[in-house]
């Protein structure tokens, strides 16, 4: 069971779940909010790992912020280092998958002497996979219209909550390498819903200007990157760029799995999380 947290720290407080034991483990994602339901994602580490589901700003229970640019990722991860400091952590981990992945990147490559490893899934080093036409949010991907159209539904105040709910899950069933899977893959419940603020401000601020490819060269502790070989949201064309430009880092390529291995190939995922645990 999640434990909920509420830490003070010099930049805030912020609302944290905790489960597991083991080696300390940081994951968050850059727009999404959790609760004691604990997260898909969060949930295959706890066996190997001592999580700190971290609610980021605007997020939950997590202070509010004053400037938006406090919504950025190079914010964020300073926001990160104050919560680790807080916790008398003196060194921890680092999970993250898509944006989180993403916020990962910056992690490692700004604090790597607080960090014990990186693992990033799913994810781009740059907005390059905005324009690969293997993305379902690339103008020229044959399913980025009714992406448009599902995204309208979900941020409009005049649709019902019905309305939101079916096309938030059309959404994700772009993102499944087998959608027939859906009830089985989301029947437990979990927590992980958009933050629509910190959403904006990374499509519409952050996105444009992001590329980490040459700071990420200078990473040096260990890092693990997977994908799922049919990823429609960032191709695993860009896990595998990950891959090349941090040393001496592994990647894991998961065959039956759009975007989300941790639910599509559960035991090779629980394996991949073996191996990072003794990385």
């Amino acid at each position: 069971m999640w434990q909920r947290e509420l830490i003070s720290t010099v930049r805030g407080t912020f609302e944290v779940f905790v489960c597991g034991s083991g080696e300390p483990l940081c994951i968050t994602h850059l727009y999404s909010e959790f609760n004691e339901r604990g997260n898909y994602f969060a949930d295959m580490f706890t066996q190997s790992f001592k999580v700190y589901l971290v609610n980021l700003k605007e997020a939950g229970y997590s202070i509010k912020v004053y400037n938006d640019k406090e919504l950025s990722m190079e914010e964020t991860v300073l926001d990160l280092e104050a919560l680790r400091s807080a916790l008398n952590i003196e060194k921890w981990g680092y999970a993250g998958h898509s944006t989180g992945g993403m916020l990962g990147l910056v992690y490692a490559s700004s604090f790597s002497d607080s960090l014990t490893k990186v693992m990033v899934g799913g994810a781009s080093a740059s907005r390059g996979y905005m324009e690969h036409s293997g993305s379902i949010y690339c103008g020229n991907n044959p399913l980025n219209p009714r992406l448009k159209e599902l995204l309208s539904i979900i941020k409009s105040a005049e649709s019902s909550r019905e309305e939101r709910m079916k096309a938030g899950r059309e959404w994700t069933e772009m993102s499944l390498y087998d959608p027939g899977k859906f009830e089985e893959y989301f029947s437990k419940p979990s927590s992980g819903k958009v933050v629509q603020k910190r959403l904006d401000y990374y499509s519409f601020t952050e996105l444009s200007a992001y590329d980490m490819r040459e700071r990420i060269r200078q990473i040096r502790i260990p890092a693990m990157v997977f994908c799922g070989e049919h990823d429609s949201q960032c191709p695993v064309d860009f896990s595998k760029e990950i891959a090349e430009l941090i040393p001496n880092s592994k990647l894991y390529i998961f065959q039956k799995s759009n975007h989300v291995p941790f639910l599509e190939e559960r035991e090779e995922f629980q394996k991949m999380v073996g191996d990072f645990s003794i990385l």
